[in-house]
């Protein structure tokens, strides 16, 4: 094993933060023992610089910007979160990507600029309801390497804030919901996953801010708050097809929604609520998975129980009328539950928890990987990674044990873990979530900007996190994806310059120099 010291980290530590400042660099390896196209790099140092930076020999082309022409008359959406591959070609297919948030850059978007007494027009918030919800674009790689959208292919599609969406599972026709059984739009768009039969999953988080921030306009007819929060499905494959949104998997700020299988062959999906104090649910079908009824397994997350996770005890807890008879004290439908799934987790039990994000499967092992960002009313700035092991390795099964795989700080050299993904040999992938009002200040100045990092889960260097990534200023990397061979990586770069508050004096001019541009990157190694 070949160990490395490079002398720019040391010296970049040294002039950065001064001789005595108390982080010393981990003296990590440049190969690892279980490999992939990804994981033979030399760690980078953190910057402050406004570019994306990745190790030497790799190199990154920009697939899809903020406002790029898709070819049929629609723009690709604005902070690209959550990517998805579809199709088992390496070098063309299918990209799902989530468009989360306007906030306050809505003064690239719209020209909208925060001021005393000033409010969104009717106009800017039609603009903003287009540039969220999510882009299906049909990609290819080109002679040169670089991919590209096929402009004008069929398969192009937007889903926004006002696309229709149907309702499946308890709550659907509930008055809980107001009775309807389709709601309108879809946007707050974080993470998301993809179903065993190929369509994508994504995941409605902070929908409350923007629901009460366009419902201030009396222009603009009022969103009913019970109708977001939910994990929306969307069939890539099918441009005409409409989302639905599955009550099931309960409503709340939802990081993501990763799907396996039990023993028994029923569905499984573990779910994060991304706020402080919140909980860790997962959903287990009634039915089983049958793989040959291909797309018409969705209706298996439609009835069944979902689970919240009380840590303490080391079991799930179901929040279910009849096998939970503490919820009727307070709640007279399933529907009415899974609405208010966050108060009914309380109720019995469920354990709150520091920002649970990211949660996603280990391919060796089944065990489950969970991101905890921080909880900066506890004291913690850090956050961790927990690793949790259902009995008898089963994902149906209701009780666990866990640990803590591994703490941010200055000794582990990342904070504020988010998105997760593991690669072909079970190394995970950790994208980072410092708040951009907060980077490189205080107990986060150790870390530069926000980054990407492998972390190995096994072998000596298991726990150990090595720095492949580092965003621009202000921006967070998301939404990491492997291409079916492993030799590119899909990542979302959101919200570059977050913190601008002057169009022509933007604090990030990431990627082509004039204002930010939310973008969507491929890296590959360098030929």
């Amino acid at each position: 094993m070949t160990n490395w010291y490079d002398p720019y980290y040391s010296q970049y530590t040294a002039q950065q933060y001064g001789q005595n400042y108390p982080y010393v660099p981990q003296v990590l390896p440049v190969v690892q023992p279980y490999g992939t196209q990804f994981s033979h790099f030399q760690p980078i140092a953190p910057s402050a610089q406004d570019r994306l930076i990745l190790p030497k020999g790799y190199k990154y082309d920009i697939v899809a910007t903020w406002g790029e022409d898709l070819g049929n008359g629609e723009r690709f959406g604005f902070n690209n979160d959550f990517t998805c591959y579809f199709g088992n070609n390496p070098n063309e297919g299918l990209l799902w990507v989530n468009h989360e948030y306007i906030g306050d850059m809505s003064i690239f978007v719209t020209g909208y600029k925060e001021e005393p007494g000033t409010k969104r027009t009717a106009k800017q918030i039609a603009t903003e309801k287009y540039n969220l919800g999510g882009s299906v674009i049909h990609i290819r790689k080109g002679q040169d390497g670089k991919w590209n959208i096929i402009k004008g292919s069929r398969y192009n599609r937007r889903v926004t804030g006002n696309t229709p969406i149907n309702l499946t599972g308890p709550a659907k026709g509930d008055a809980a919901v107001g009775g309807v059984t389709q709601v309108i739009g879809t946007f707050a768009n974080c993470s998301g996953g993809k179903t065993l039969w190929n369509t994508a999953f994504s995941c409605e988080e902070n929908y409350e801010d923007i629901v009460e921030d366009w419902s201030e306009n009396p222009e603009v007819p009022a969103l009913n708050p019970t109708h977001y929060g939910w994990v929306v499905e969307i069939d890539p494959y099918d441009p005409k097809s409409i989302p639905k949104k599955h009550s099931m998997l309960g409503r709340f700020s939802h990081e993501n929604a990763v799907m396996t299988i039990g023993r028994s062959g029923r569905l499984v999906v573990y779910t994060g609520d991304d706020a402080n104090d919140q909980c860790v649910y997962k959903f287990i079908s009634d039915d089983i998975y049958r793989p040959e009824l291909g797309k018409r397994n969705s209706r298996l997350l439609e009835k069944g129980t979902l689970y919240v996770a009380d840590m303490g005890a080391n079991k799930w807890i179901p929040l279910d009328l009849n096998k939970t008879p503490k919820l009727k004290e307070k709640y007279k439908t399933q529907g009415e539950v899974l609405v208010n799934t966050r108060d009914a987790a309380k109720l019995v039990g469920g354990t709150p928890l520091d920002r649970p994000e990211d949660i996603e499967i280990h391919p060796r092992d089944g065990s489950v990987y969970m991101a905890f960002t921080n909880n900066l009313d506890h004291g913690n700035y850090y956050g961790q990674i927990y690793r949790l092991i259902e009995e008898d390795n089963n994902h149906e099964s209701t009780s666990f044990v866990y640990e803590i795989f591994v703490s941010g700080g200055p000794q582990s050299g990342f904070a504020c873990p988010d998105n997760l993904m593991f690669d072909q040999s079970g190394n995970l992938w950790v994208c980072t979530d410092i708040s951009s009002d907060k980077l490189n200040q205080g107990a986060y100045r150790p870390f530069g900007n926000n980054g990407l990092y492998m972390i190995p889960t096994e072998g000596p260097y298991r726990g150990k996190a090595m720095r492949f990534a580092s965003a621009p200023v202000q921006a967070e990397l998301t939404g990491t994806w492997l291409a079916p061979d492993g030799e590119t990586l899909f990542m979302s770069v959101q919200h570059p310059g977050e913190e601008s508050k002057d169009v022509n004096n933007p604090t990030s001019r990431w990627p082509y120099g004039d204002i930010p541009r939310p973008s969507v990157v491929a890296i590959s190694r360098q030929s």
